[in-house]
Order: structure tokens, then C-alpha cells, then sequence
């Protein structure tokens, strides 16, 4: 650039020093008197100056003839590409100038110049991968798809840039939403790089997108085995896609292939709860695999407990009591009494017991310290279940329908709150971005009216019972 700057500046000065020199003679009175071996010519000014550039100019050729010259005696003496060099030399000056300009031109933001610059390039240079390269820049960057996109193709074809050709087009074709063929790039850009990060990346998630399991999980392979990702995350997110396998099997009827792939994303993950219930949920299927269900939902009970494993939990055995199912619970809430989970669960398992003394014990100072729907629900059918009066449950019934749900299924690329899981966020298609915690924000009254139906209408059942005693007591007393 500086060069290209230097040079401009010479030749403009050399160019302005002969100016000035014909402008004097043109304006000298008189003329030019030439002598030479006894002999003399008188000119005018103007004709000295035709004389002079014609003799510039026959100069000139006399160093293109030797520098031909010099050209043919090096191919004579075994250098092939001597004469081919002679002659190409003007044709590569001029073509690399334009190129330069067309960079110059790109860096200032004038795409349409750049753009001829690179096409006069690309028809004086032999190498056009260079000019390939400055013109899809131009082209993408001046909104001319169908030129960027031949540029492209042409870089696709040639071996050395073969790799920026196909990421070119990768990133035109998801520009365009034509993601069947932007995952076709993307394998033929794996296949031909299968250790660039960006690349495998870009795989994945158009993999991920259009719901090929399988083949999501051999690309996040590759990154864990290229190092692009931690294998930490890695085993994390193979778990999440193969109990994503494992539900896209199940509904095509393949029982086989989903119970396997269920208890594979359980092996991989056992913290993660969906998981978790896959796999109980594939055991208890087997003959005598209650007790394995069991014991899957216990372990991972005790490193994460989730309402959707207490769940789980009791569809193993559907037909029992409430007494029966509150004992067999103890084995699970033990697995991490301190919980928060398993103190919910414990109250809510004591007023289906009818044990109310037992459910405010359980809940503790839970409604004071971490109020929302749930636990405010739970104490107001304690209070209730434990004969306080109207206005203590239904204070508590107020506080219950401002109060925050509670945890639910957030996603952390995006913060969009959903009510079930998934392998990938509804709004967003991030994978594995779910996690179970307390949303952003406040109460929600509509979920929370929701989860409290069955507490208000037994109060509102209760007050009319109270209601219609005196009236019934007053028919009595009237009597026939």
C-alpha cells in the first residue's frame, strides 16, 4: 500500500517536471541550433520536443528489445518459461494494480468500484483464486448474491481454496434459509476439513435443526476428539441427544432402539432428569424392573430432585394408598431430605394422608422463606385440613395467586420459559440450554389459579356446607 503510494507519487512528478520543461521551450523565442561533427541543425521548439519523445520512445524499445533479447538466450539455455515471462510481466503488473485497487476500494466501502477493479483483475492474472477471493468480499459486501455465489463456486473448484469457497457458500446458503443445502456444504466442508471447529459447529446445528439425531451425535464426536469441546459438556450433551433418540425412536415404534438409547443417556448423564425418567420408565417395562426403576430414580433424586422424578416415582405403582405410596416414598425423600424438593414433597404426600400436623411440620418456614404457588397451596389445604379459620386460608390463598410457580424449564441462551423439556429451546434451538430454575420476573396469576383449583374449590365446597347447615337447622325447627 505505502509502495503502490511512493510510486504514484514519482510518476506524477516526472510527469509534471516534463510539462513544465515543454511549457518553457513552447514559450522560448528563437530556436534550438544542434551541432554535431562540423555539422548543424536549427529547430523550432516544438519540433525538439517531438524529436526528444521520439527519441524517448525508440529508448524505450531499444530496452524492450534487450531485455527480449536477454529473454530468448535464457530459454535457449534451458529456462522454458522465459519468453512466456517476458511477455506476461506487463499483463501481471496491470493485473496486480487492479487487484490492489480493488482492495483499496473494498477497505473504503465502495463495493461497486472494488467489484470492476476485480474482474479486470481476474481476466489479466493467470492465479484468479486471488481475485476469486477480493470479488466475493465485493459481491457480498455490495448485495450481488448471484456474483458472490460464482465467485464462491469457483474458489469451491479449485483445490488450494477449495475450503473458504465452501464456507463462503455455507454462510450464503443459510443466509438464504435453504437449509437442506447448507447442510450439504457442511458435509462436503467436514469431510474435506473434519478437525476446523467452525465447520463441525455449523454441522451440528443445522444437524440438530432438522432433528438427525444420529448424526448430530458422530459430529459432537468429532469435536470432543478434536478438542473444540470439553468432554465434560461433550458426555453432557450426547446424553441430551440420545434421550432425543431415544423419543424420536419411541414414536416411530421402535421400542428396541428406544429403550437402549434411553438408558445410554442415563449412563451418560445421571444428573439429568428427563433422562432419568426415560429410563425408569423403559425398566419398569421389563419384567421384575420395578426395583431397577427404582433405583435409577433414587440416584438421580439425590443429585438433582425434580417434581417429574417424584412423578415418576409413583407411576411405578399406581394402585396403591396413600398410606402405602407415603411410605414408599420415605426410601426416595431420604436420598436428600434437606431438599427443598423432597420437604414439598414430603408435606404434599402428608395431606394426601390426611395428616395435616404432618404436612405443616414437612413445609416448615418454606411458605415465609421461598414463597410461590406450590408451597403457598400446600399451606393454605394445611391450614385448612387442620380446622384454621376461613381468613387464615384464604390470606394464604391470596399471597398464592402473586406469588412466583416456582422453578421451571429455562433456557439460559435466550431466558424463554417453558413447561416441558427438551433437547433444544423452542424459541432459540439452542441444544441443552434447559435448565430447572426460578424464572425471571413475577407471579403468574394464570398457572398459579391453575395449581390452586383443587385447594379453592374444597374451601369454597366447605364454606357452602357451612352455609347450608343453619338454613337446613331452621327448616327443621319450622317443621310441618
Amino acid at each position: 500500500m505505502v509502495w503502490l503510494v511512493v510510486r504514484a507519487g514519482i510518476y506524477v512528478a516526472v510527469l509534471a517536471v516534463i510539462a513544465w520543461g515543454v511549457g518553457v521551450l513552447l514559450d522560448t523565442p528563437g530556436g534550438i541550433e544542434i551541432a554535431w561533427g562540423g555539422r548543424s541543425w536549427s529547430l523550432r521548439p516544438i519540433e525538439f520536443v517531438a524529436l526528444f519523445l521520439v527519441a524517448a520512445f525508440l529508448l524505450w524499445l531499444a530496452f524492450k528489445a534487450v531485455q527480449l533479447l536477454l529473454a530468448v538466450v535464457s530459454f535457449l539455455s534451458g529456462d522454458e518459461t522465459a519468453i512466456t515471462r517476458f511477455f506476461g510481466r506487463s499483463r501481471l503488473r496491470r493485473g496486480l494494480d487492479s487487484l490492489a485497487g480493488a482492495m483499496v476500494a473494498l477497505a473504503e466501502g465502495d463495493a461497486k468500484r472494488a467489484m470492476d477493479k476485480t474482474e479486470r483483475a481476474g481476466r489479466l492474472l493467470d492465479r484468479p483464486e486471488l481475485a476469486n477471493l477480493v470479488g466475493a468480499q465485493a459481491a457480498r459486501q455490495a448485495g450481488a448474491n448471484e456474483k458472490a455465489e460464482r465467485y464462491l463456486k469457483a474458489l469451491a473448484r479449485n483445490p488450494r481454496t477449495q475450503a473458504v469457497g465452501l464456507k463462503g457458500l455455507l454462510e450464503q446458503a443459510a443466509a438464504q434459509g435453504d437449509v437442506e443445502r447448507a447442510r450439504k456444504i457442511a458435509e462436503r466442508a467436514f469431510a474435506l476439513r473434519p478437525r476446523d471447529a467452525e465447520i463441525m459447529g455449523r454441522l451440528f446445528d443445522l444437524q440438530t435443526g432438522s432433528g438427525d439425531w444420529a448424526a448430530a451425535r458422530r459430529t459432537l464426536s468429532a469435536e470432543v476428539r478434536a478438542g473444540a469441546l470439553p468432554r465434560e459438556i461433550g458426555a453432557r450433551r450426547d446424553a441430551v441427544l440420545a434421550l432425543a433418540e431415544s423419543r424420536a425412536a419411541a414414536e416411530a415404534g421402535d421400542k428396541g432402539r428406544a429403550r437402549e438409547a434411553a438408558l445410554e443417556a442415563h449412563r451418560l448423564s445421571p444428573a439429568l432428569t428427563p433422562a432419568a425418567v426415560a429410563a425408569a420408565k423403559a425398566l419398569a417395562e421389563e419384567s421384575g424392573g420395578v426395583a431397577k426403576a427404582e433405583r435409577t430414580l433414587k440416584r438421580t433424586w439425590r443429585q438433582a430432585p425434580h417434581p417429574d422424578i417424584a412423578a415418576a416415582f409413583a407411576d411405578l405403582k399406581p394402585d396403591e394408598s396413600p398410606s402405602e405410596r407415603r411410605e414408599r416414598f420415605q426410601g426416595l425423600i431420604a436420598e436428600n431430605r434437606d431438599h427443598v424438593e423432597s420437604r414439598l414433597l414430603e408435606a404434599e404426600l402428608a395431606l394426601a394422608a390426611e395428616d395435616f400436623p404432618a404436612a405443616l411440620k414437612a413445609l416448615g418456614d418454606l411458605a415465609e422463606s421461598r414463597p410461590t404457588t406450590r408451597s403457598l397451596a400446600i399451606m393454605a389445604a394445611a391450614e385448612r385440613g387442620s380446622g384454621s379459620p376461613d381468613h387464615v386460608v384464604r390470606g394464604w390463598l391470596a399471597k398464592a395467586l402473586s406469588a412466583p410457580r416456582g422453578e421451571r424449564w429455562v433456557c439460559e441462551a435466550c431466558g424463554s420459559v417453558q413447561d416441558e423439556w427438551g433437547p433444544v429451546c423452542d424459541e432459540c434451538r439452542a441444544v441443552d440450554s434447559l435448565v430447572w430454575k426460578q424464572p425471571e420476573g413475577a407471579g403468574e396469576s394464570k398457572a398459579a389459579e391453575t395449581a390452586l383449583l383443587p385447594v379453592i374449590l374444597g374451601s369454597l365446597a366447605a364454606e357452602e356446607g357451612r352455609r347450608r347447615r343453619p338454613d337446613a337447622e331452621d327448616a327443621e325447627t319450622a317443621g310441618p
